[in-house]
């Protein structure tokens, strides 16, 4: 059965030291061999150049040509917002989980104000220890993402137990069916 996601490379873009196997990112990376994941050279060090600058040579040098999907948590999630700001070539839609606050990282100057070049999607939670809800609910406004309150999940993280977090996979459906819809209208737009 064809699915949604078929016509997109995932690629999984983690936050500090990485994901580990009980977190959402990883169980749906087992489940889905084919979703790609970044790797950071440094989980424990959070630099907004650097960790967006892997993200750009995964979404460059893939397993192929499909445009490119980014499920991102925590401060993997400012690093691809900074990654596509800077070039969107590619890149079909964001799903940015639990987004680190970027003021506690001193990088919020560095993050876009206005709304991203492609669909994207903040998942936050109420009683989330790295960024409030209302804070959530700002930059989702800038990026021009569409906000999913994910009710009190925590950092929507391991600690969560969350599980395979169905609810999650759901959200990044409907992402990749809002990226094909796009790519529609853009297409009927250039015929």
């Amino acid at each position: 059965m064809a699915s949604a996601l078929d016509q997109f490379r995932v690629l999984i873009a983690p936050g500090l030291h990485n994901s580990g196997p009980g977190h959402w990112q990883s169980r749906w990376q087992l489940h889905n061999p084919a979703f790609e994941r970044v790797r950071q050279e440094d989980w424990a060090q959070p630099d907004l150049d650097r960790w967006a600058g892997r993200i750009d040579h995964h979404r460059r040098h893939g397993r192929d040509g499909r445009p490119v999907l980014i499920v991102a948590h925590s401060f993997g999630a400012l690093a691809s917002v900074h990654s596509v700001a800077r070039d969107p070539a590619g890149v079909a839609g964001v799903l940015l989980v639990a987004p680190a606050d970027p003021d506690k990282f001193g990088v919020a100057q560095r993050l876009p104000l206005q709304a991203l070049a492609v669909p994207s999607i903040v998942v936050g939670s109420r009683n989330d220890p790295w960024m409030t809800l209302e804070k959530a609910t700002s930059w989702a406004q800038r990026w021009g993402s569409v906000l999913v309150d994910a009710g009190a999940l925590g950092h929507i993280n391991a600690e969560s137990n969350l599980g395979d977090w169905p609810q999650g996979l759901e959200t990044l459906y409907f992402l990749a069916e809002k990226a094909q819809n796009k790519k529609a209208v853009a297409y009927d737009f250039c015929v």
